[in-house]
């Protein structure tokens, strides 16, 4: 992946600068680096170090914690797509014996099954993975600390069933299966389990003085599918392409979509930041755009990759100490500068080169009761349907292929879309999960529920 700086203009490329130094700065860290994607490469990356002469370039490994959480989301996503398992699916179905087996992968992934937050004591992150050599060792006696499926919860250990979930259906170690299946096809080639040279070390700084202490780097062992992985931003830049647009080779994009829509309500406290959980991957509402990636931490590291889907750019801070510059709002910050200098440039309008004059027929507004809304063909030779005018239910529709469409999002995504005809062939009025869409307000040749008062319109007498 290459890195024309040139691509994004001066003032951006210094606004850019401005804030990862502010944030070594302010944050004391004692190296920080970012990479920032639009359009499917790198266009800027930055660093600052403590250290005349020695900034970290795109190729520096740094541990980046909960990150990992992505990757192993990944993995399970796959076996689902080959149809080896269910999202649906207890856990102890592929899995028994756990102890945490009612839980559903697809709980596990949005940290909706129940678990508690962390391993038993000692800490996990500061001592050695052999001290928990079994999923007994991680779960401890109460792996439960909330009924499973009722709310958000955080789970490391969640994670670790989940690496354990693919090391049994693969048949071979989570770190194999990783680098197969993952690493290798999408050329991150930088991502390990373990450290490369070069690699940063991970410092605690003192909140009250400039001095710092050296972090232990332990192997997690079990907890490893929770946060083992060391990366670059130059690797991360390439997971965030394949996030935003997937890569048959891995996986497709309707897949990786799949992973950013909610799956788990947000904590009371999470309602201010409009934060959720998708299937491996964190999201935001924040200045006005969604962003969607994960953070990480772990002794001696901050790390996050964040993508603001719509705009088309991404963005990737790591830092080697255990606390200070926020890599999550500095990535939000570095997404917004560059979407707000340089907003993106539609493609040009094309016209389609063909369309079903059966699915023409259709475009034009419809009628919800009184209610007007508009369905409009799309490129991809779809349909939407939306309010003529202010807000209210809105969704783009897939074609099924047999006349009738399934929708993506919003009030109506899952739901089905289908057009009524009469036995002369001629549309008498949309069906969209028993709702009556007509031509005419309350049209009397329609079914509409409830019928219609045969006097007509009138006005008051």
């Amino acid at each position: 992946m290459t890195s024309p700086q040139e691509e994004l203009l001066p003032g951006t490329r210094r606004a850019l600068l401005h804030r990862i130094a502010v944030a070594q700065s302010e944050g004391r860290a004692p190296s920080l680096t970012a990479a920032v994607v639009r359009g499917g490469r790198v266009v800027w990356h930055g660093s600052r170090s403590s250290v005349d002469g020695q900034l970290p370039d795109q190729d520096v490994q740094y541990r980046i914690g909960s990150i990992t959480k992505t990757f192993t989301a990944v993995l399970v996503l796959r076996l689902r797509d080959e149809g080896l398992l269910d999202l649906g699916d207890p856990l102890e179905k592929h899995l028994p014996g756990t102890g945490a087996g009612e839980a559903t992968i697809a709980g596990l992934l949005a940290h909706t099954a129940g678990l508690a937050a962390e391993s038993p004591a000692p800490w996990w992150e500061r001592t050695p993975g052999a001290l928990r050599p079994e999923l007994a060792d991680v779960l401890g006696e109460q792996p439960l600390r909330h009924p499973v499926g009722r709310r958000h919860h955080y789970s490391n250990p969640g994670y670790t069933l989940l690496g354990a979930l693919v090391e049994e259906v693969r048949g071979a170690p989570w770190e194999d299966v990783l680098r197969r299946e993952v690493l290798d096809p999408l050329g991150l080639d930088r991502t390990s389990a373990r450290p490369r040279a070069p690699h940063a070390g991970g410092w605690a700084v003192h909140p009250w003085a400039d001095v710092m202490l050296p972090e232990p780097a332990e192997d997690l062992g079990r907890m490893a599918p929770a946060g083992q992985l060391w990366s670059t931003t130059g690797d991360l830049a390439r997971f965030a392409v394949f996030l935003t647009h997937g890569d048959d080779r891995v996986l497709s994009a309707e897949s990786v979509r799949e992973m950013r829509v909610p799956a788990a309500p947000a904590e009371t406290a999470d309602v201010a930041d409009r934060v959720t959980y998708g299937l491996g991957l964190q999201l935001q509402h924040r200045d006005g755009r969604t962003l969607v990636g994960h953070s990480g931490s772990l002794p001696g590291f901050l790390a996050n990759l964040t993508i603001g889907v719509e705009d088309d750019v991404a963005a990737v801070v790591l830092a080697n100490c255990t606390s200070g510059p926020y890599p999550s709002l500095v990535g939000g910050d570095l997404i917004r500068i560059v979407a707000e200098a340089e907003p993106r440039i539609p493609e040009p309008w094309r016209p389609l080169r063909q369309v079903d004059a059966s699915l023409l027929e259709l475009a034009g507004p419809w009628y919800w009761g009184t209610n007007a809304f508009a369905l409009r063909v799309t490129a991809d030779g779809g349909v939407s349907l939306g309010p003529l005018a202010g807000g209210g239910r809105r969704s783009r529709f897939r074609s099924n292929g047999d006349g009738t469409w399934y929708g993506l999002e919003g009030y109506y995504a899952g739901e089905l879309l289908r057009a009524e005809r009469r036995t002369d062939g001629t549309v008498s009025h949309l069906d969209l999960g028993s709702f009556v869409f007509t031509r005419e307000p309350y049209d009397a040749a329609a079914p509409v529920p409830g019928g219609v008062d045969p006097e007509g319109w009138r006005g008051i007498g």
